[in-house]
């Protein structure tokens, strides 16, 4: 895979780093959007189709991406397709520093060491083009400007983004609620960015753990509104090492 063009894994980092901290906005939601962005960009690349709300490898010949060969290997490990949310939610920790890495070896972010209270060790990242990271930016602004169906890619993006909770860091304050608005409107340009985008959401609303719970008790799977209203109902989250985020 040519690096003429970013992934969607790596422009959903790249959105959610913050010029003036060097930190990513939604650090807790940021690794599931990452884990549904790799689902997304290896359907773009044909290695992957959905089947339902189900994943299903078509290809198993590496992309040529090393973080994205790794997904597609496990992948196809699993022998039969994987619902999303399951896939989502699994333990594969650490993807955003994993990703954050593979920017920095792409020469796509620096990392800057420093000091918290002028003590403890920390690393801040700056994006290495800011032509790169606005013309990113720019293409959500103009599919929410305009209103012109944007290319799966950037509907995939603008689902994901506002699925891991990025439409506040990207449209901030009162002025930026419409904005915020038809971000998640976009979500239904791209059928599979908005099928993986729901996944994620999912999964912070804890349905896959109430799936399971709700299969073992009845014998058979319930269904995605019901599973949803009674995962609500015991507080709609769950903890961070139940998704697998830290």
């Amino acid at each position: 895979m040519g690096k003429s063009r970013r992934t969607v894994p790596e422009e959903l980092l790249l959105l959610a780093l913050d010029p003036t901290t060097g930190t990513t906005a939604q650090p807790q939601t940021l690794d599931l959007g990452l884990a549904g962005a790799q689902l997304v960009e290896l359907s773009l690349a044909g290695r992957i189709v959905p089947e339902g709300d189900r994943i299903a490898v078509v290809l198993a010949r590496p992309t040529g991406d090393p973080t994205l060969d790794h997904a597609l290997e496990l992948l196809r490990r699993r022998g039969s397709p994987v619902r999303a949310a399951h896939w989502i939610g699994g333990p594969r920790l650490g993807l955003r520093q994993t990703y954050l890495a593979h920017l920095e070896r792409c020469g796509m972010v620096t990392a800057v060491p420093g000091q918290v209270c002028g003590v403890l060790p920390t690393i801040r990242y700056q994006a290495s083009d800011d032509c790169t990271n606005a013309a990113i930016k720019q293409r959500l602004d103009t599919a929410i400007r305009t209103g012109v169906p944007p290319d799966p890619r950037t509907a995939a993006l603008a689902a994901l983004a506002h699925s891991v909770g990025l439409g506040k860091h990207l449209y901030p304050g009162n002025e930026g609620r419409s904005s915020r608005s038809r971000l998640r409107d976009l979500i239904r340009y791209d059928p599979l960015g908005g099928m993986v985008a729901h996944a994620v959401m999912d999964v912070q609303n804890g349905l896959p753990a109430q799936q399971n719970r709700s299969a073992q008790g009845s014998g058979t799977a319930t269904g995605r509104s019901g599973s949803r209203t009674a995962g609500r109902g015991s507080g709609g989250r769950v903890p961070a090492s139940r998704v697998g985020v830290r």
